[in-house]
C-alpha cells in the first residue's frame, strides 16, 4: 500500500489506538482528533512522537474538525469516533445519538467537502441485532436491540444514503467483540480481571450463557487495513473471527488463567434488552482482501491477561468510575 495520510477519529480510543499504532508503524501519516472522553487516553499511543499529529476535538464541532481538514487535508478518514457502552446507553442514550450519529454527519458533509478518496465507518455487529442460529451476513437487515446499537445503525444508513445519493466513497465495518491490552475496565473482559486484582466479585449478567464472537484487537486494526488497501468502495464488510464464546466461559477462562475460584463469579439481574448471540459470516472480507485472524483466543486471552497484571496501575487509575457504573 503506498503512504497515506490519513485522519483517525477515535484515535486515543481502544480500537482505534490499535489502528492509529499499526498506521504510524507502517509508515503511513497518521493525523489523531479525539474528544479525550473518559475512556480516551493519550497514553495508548505514547511513543509515536512525529509519526502522529493530536488534535483534542469532538467530532459533533463542525468548526474544529473543519479546521482539521482546512490544515491537514486528508486523504483517508476512518472514523472510530463513538459512544460504545451499551450499559451507558441504557441508563441515557442522548449522548449516544448526538456523537454516533450527528458527529457522523459532521464527518462525512466535510469529507465531501474536502473530497476525500475514502471514508471508512467502523460499525458493529451489534447493529443486526442477535441471532440463535446461523450467522449474519452483510446483507442482513439491521435489527438493533439496544440504545447503543440503533445509534450505531442509525449511522450506517445514513452512511449508506450517502453513498447511494452523492456517491459518496464509503465503506463499512463491522467488527465482531473486540478484546485485548489497553480496553477500558466497563467491558466483560477488563472488568473481569480488575475485578478479581481488587480482589472482588465478578458480575455476570443472568445466568452468563450469553454468547459473542471474540476478536483480538491487533487482528482487527489489521483487518481494517487490509479493507482500506483492498476492500471495495461502498461495500460493507463483516469482521469477525469464527470464535464463539458464552459469557460465563469467558469468566472462567479468565479465573483459570490467574489461578483463582469460580466463587469470585456473581450472577446478576439481566440487562434490559440483552441480545442472546452474535455471530458473522465473514467470508467477504477474507475474499476480497486476504485478511484473516492470527491470535486465537486461547492466545490471546492469556496475553490480555498478563498485560492487565503489568499495567494494573492503569486499570485500577479507572476502578472509581466503574464503582460509579455499577452502583446504579
Amino acid at each position: 500500500m503506498p503512504k497515506i495520510k490519513f485522519l483517525i477519529t477515535g484515535g486515543a480510543g481502544f480500537i482505534g489506538s490499535a489502528f492509529v499504532r499499526l498506521a504510524a508503524g507502517r509508515g503511513h501519516k497518521v493525523i489523531l482528533a479525539d474528544s479525550l472522553n473518559y475512556a480516551g487516553d493519550l497514553k495508548r499511543i505514547k511513543g509515536l512522537g512525529r509519526k502522529c499529529v493530536f488534535y483534542k476535538a469532538d467530532i459533533c464541532d463542525k468548526g474544529k474538525m473543519g479546521s482539521i481538514f482546512k490544515k491537514e487535508r486528508p486523504e483517508i478518514v476512518v472514523n472510530f469516533a463513538a459512544q460504545t457502552h451499551v450499559d451507558r446507553s441504557i441508563l441515557d442514550c442522548g449522548i449516544f445519538l448526538k456523537t454516533n450519529i450527528l458527529g457522523t454527519k459532521v464527518l462525512i458533509d466535510l469529507c465531501r467537502e474536502y473530497s476525500i478518496k475514502r471514508f471508512v465507518h467502523i460499525s458493529t455487529d451489534e447493529v443486526y441485532g442477535d441471532i440463535e442460529k446461523g450467522k449474519f451476513r452483510e446483507d442482513f437487515p439491521l435489527k438493533p436491540n439496544s440504545p447503543y446499537a440503533a445509534s450505531k445503525a442509525s449511522a450506517d444508513l445514513l452512511v449508506r444514503s450517502y453513498v447511494r445519493t452523492y456517491g459518496f466513497p464509503a465503506i463499512i465495518v463491522r467488527p465482531s467483540n473486540n478484546y485485548g491490552p489497553w480496553q477500558y475496565p466497563e467491558k466483560l473482559i477488563p472488568l473481569a480481571i480488575l475485578k478479581i486484582l481488587k480482589g472482588g466479585r465478578i458480575p455476570v449478567y443472568a445466568t452468563g450463557r450469553n454468547i459473542r464472537e471474540w476478536l483480538f484487537v491487533e487482528d482487527c486494526a489489521r483487518g481494517i487495513m487490509q479493507v482500506i488497501g483492498k476492500g471495495r468502495l461502498k461495500e460493507t464488510y463483516n469482521l469477525g473471527s469464527n470464535e464463539e464464546k458464552r459469557n460465563i466461559d469467558v469468566v472462567r477462562s479468565i479465573l483459570d488463567i490467574m489461578g483463582v475460584s469460580y466463587e469470585r463469579i456473581e450472577f446478576v439481574k439481566d440487562r434490559p434488552g440483552h441480545d442472546i448471540r452474535y455471530s458473522l459470516n465473514s467470508t467477504k472480507i477474507y475474499k476480497d482482501t486476504g485478511w484473516s485472524p492470527k491470535v486465537k483466543f486461547n492466545q490471546g486471552i492469556r496475553q490480555t491477561v498478563q498485560w492487565c497484571i503489568d499495567n494494573k496501575d492503569w486499570l485500577f487509575s479507572k476502578y472509581s468510575r466503574i464503582l460509579r457504573l455499577y452502583s446504579k
